[in-house]
């Protein structure tokens, strides 16, 4: 079955999309196996935070950050509705779109048919956020029953190997939780970006590449990174933005 020829850029495109988002997460959880990243590096923070939690009697704190952390998630699962309802709105009034559309500078003159399936696109994108952020939610939920589990200080009956293993435990849940966090944020970008396809495919394919840079940027050469890595700078050396 072949493919008409004014479809092919946009089916180049679309693979180059998938590609590179599919791509890029894959290599990340690999590169950040053996190489120092924000996942990994905040993975070893919060063991160290399971580990000081169990050393204190009043965890209150520590709940309050389950909870914040859970809230955000909650704003995104709930700001992703809303982007879906707008999405859908634009496909119910599809001729309007592709008129408005046709009036940006270097816009490609598109079919209705195409343009839905556009919108279908960035649909699917913001679904996936949406079941992202709420497993995200759920997740935030179980480590807040680990927290609230937590060996006392004075429990004799419970061994440092437990506690150790404890703690590793409910570092790796919180860890879990926030990589669904970070898949999630991700969607928003390849979202953004996927808003450049109703321009035309091939500038849609160059903003693919500049959100994969800027991913990659920021989770492996951060000033964040190497603040949280190497020794804090002194005050004279305020960090980057």
């Amino acid at each position: 079955m072949s493919i008409p020829e004014h479809l092919l850029p946009h089916v180049i495109a679309v693979v180059w999309f998938v590609a590179c988002w599919v791509g890029y997460t894959h290599y990340a959880i690999w590169r950040g196996r053996d190489t120092a990243c924000l996942a990994s590096v905040l993975h070893l923070y919060r063991k160290d935070w399971m580990q000081r939690l169990m050393l204190r009697d009043n965890r209150i704190a520590d709940a309050n950050v389950i909870g914040n952390l859970e809230r955000n998630a909650s704003f995104f699962a709930s700001s992703t509705l809303i982007i879906l309802a707008g999405v859908l709105t634009a496909l119910g009034a599809s001729d309007r779109a592709v008129t408005l559309l046709a009036e940006l500078p270097f816009a490609q003159p598109v079919s209705r048919e195409l343009s839905e399936v556009k919108l279908l696109a960035l649909a699917v994108v913001f679904v996936y956020a949406f079941f992202t952020f709420s497993w995200c939610m759920r997740q935030y939920n179980f480590a807040a029953v680990l927290v609230a589990s937590a060996p006392m200080v004075g429990e004799r009956n419970v061994s440092d190997q437990e506690r150790k293993s404890f703690a590793e435990r409910s570092a790796r849940v919180i860890s879990m939780a926030a990589n669904q966090f970070n898949f999630g944020l991700r969607a928003y970008y390849f979202g953004m970006a996927t808003l450049s396809w109703f321009i035309n495919p091939w500038f849609f394919m160059v903003v693919t590449a500049g959100v994969v840079l800027i991913l990659y940027h920021r989770e492996f050469h951060s000033s964040v990174l190497d603040v949280m890595v190497f020794t804090p700078t002194l005050p004279s050396e305020a960090p980057k933005e």
